[in-house]
């Protein structure tokens, strides 16, 4: 018996960090509003489209933002707030589906196949999302109808803001192949160029290729890759967000990293968001992760297990002597994550080191400067020892 085609939805809000800052400052409304540091070694997190059509997009270093935009306003991201707002969001997609896969705060996959017979067909469904979700926080998402995740996407992005595409059963491959290469996932500017040197430039030349020609020109794991996506073959679930089994954060710099000292200031930068997301959820970590990836894409992952902690500065710790052990200096630095993993409720007893600070006196002063963040913002206190010359994107100007 042949299974009826899924219904997958992709639904990401428009602009959103920006879109909330416009929403909640009526100053704003109309303006090329940036969300990010204006230096050169901070970068967009996103813009407005007023700001976008000068050229301004997330990832941006912000110094090449405000030479696009002079007349753009540079706000501070609101984390807290936004991830609020995308909770609020999240509880609108759930009343769809419980099939829902986030990928970030402002996108998610529904899979709603099993709920067409209670809410309609997808379009429909896709209708009734974005009206409630305009109807309850003022702010706009554009969503994707299709039968696979990949197609969903491409689908939600094409014609934003507000949008709805619907791209029916048996029509993805008409769907996708005017599109560029440079929409198949994945394909970056360097992989882009490799395609075009080969004479495919939209996925229809891809499409023209069978599976053993791409795996012949560009190897098994890339050729597989291009055919799968060009054809609209993807055939992944959307999986839904269990229990945390790990928190994290990581940074990509607009500018590589080239000093022992810059990459950690930026491992305390992340190690004190993690410890915040820890200490927020009620949870500690028994191994501490780092991520890093050099210039050439070339990516390590070290990895210890600890006694369970929801303490920054073990995590910095840590961290740093993972990163000692891995980086010599050189090269450049990339990106950086730190992620706390083996997660146990807060409440489990913690083994303390010998001559470490008594575990209550240093849960309190963790739960006090975390009171302060909260009403005074992240710059408000820091940690003793440590020069901070960070802030939300990453490193600070040099001149800053």
């Amino acid at each position: 018996m042949t299974s009826l085609p899924r219904t997958i939805l992709h639904a990401d809000m428009d602009a959103f960090y920006a879109a909330i800052e416009q929403r909640d400052r009526p100053e704003l409304r109309g303006k090329p509003v940036i969300v990010g540091g204006s230096g050169p070694r901070q970068v967009v997190s996103t813009c407005s489209y007023e700001a976008r059509k000068f050229g301004v997009h997330s990832a941006m270093p912000g110094v090449r933002a405000k030479q696009l935009c002079p007349q753009g306003i540079f706000v501070t991201p609101r984390m807290e707030h936004y991830a609020a707002v995308g909770a609020q969001v999240r509880e609108i997609f759930e009343r769809y589906t419980d099939l829902v896969e986030p990928l970030s705060l402002d996108e998610a996959f529904l899979d709603v196949t099993g709920s067409r017979a209670l809410f309609g067909e997808g379009e429909a469904i896709g209708r009734a999302i974005k009206r409630d979700v305009f109807a309850e926080t003022q702010l706009r998402v554009s969503v994707g109808v299709a039968s696979s995740k990949y197609v969903a996407k491409v689908a939600s992005d094409l014609r934003k803001p507000d949008a709805l595409v619907v791209v029916p059963p048996g029509e993805e491959r008409a769907f996708l192949a005017p599109l560029p290469v440079s929409r198949l996932w994945g394909v970056g500017p360097a992989t882009q160029q490799q395609l075009e040197r080969a004479g495919l430039r939209t996925i229809a030349d891809v499409q023209s290729r069978s599976l053993p020609q791409l795996v012949q020109a560009f190897g098994e794991n890339l050729g597989e890759h291009l055919h799968v996506l060009a054809n609209g073959l993807d055939a992944r679930q959307v999986e839904p967000q269990r229990e945390a089994k790990s928190i994290g954060h990581e940074l990509t710099f607009a500018e590589d990293l080239r000093t022992n000292e810059q990459v950690r200031e930026v491992l305390l930068q992340l190690s004190e968001m993690v410890g915040r997301r820890l200490r927020r959820e009620g949870v500690r970590a028994s191994v501490v992760r780092l991520k890093l990836r050099h210039p050439d894409f070339t990516t390590l992952s070290r990895q210890r297990k600890v006694p369970a902690t929801a303490d920054d500065l073990e995590f910095y710790r840590v961290a740093c002597e993972l990163l000692a052990a891995c980086w010599s200096g050189r090269p450049g630095v990339r990106l950086l994550g730190v992620t706390g993993a083996g997660l146990v409720e807060g409440a489990a007893p913690v083994q303390g080191g010998l001559f470490a600070q008594a575990p209550k006196k240093r849960d309190q002063l963790l739960k006090a400067m975390d009171a302060i963040r909260d009403r005074h913002g992240e710059s408000a206190v820091r940690h003793g020892g440590e020069r901070r010359d960070t802030n939300a994107w990453g490193p600070a100007a040099e001149d800053a």
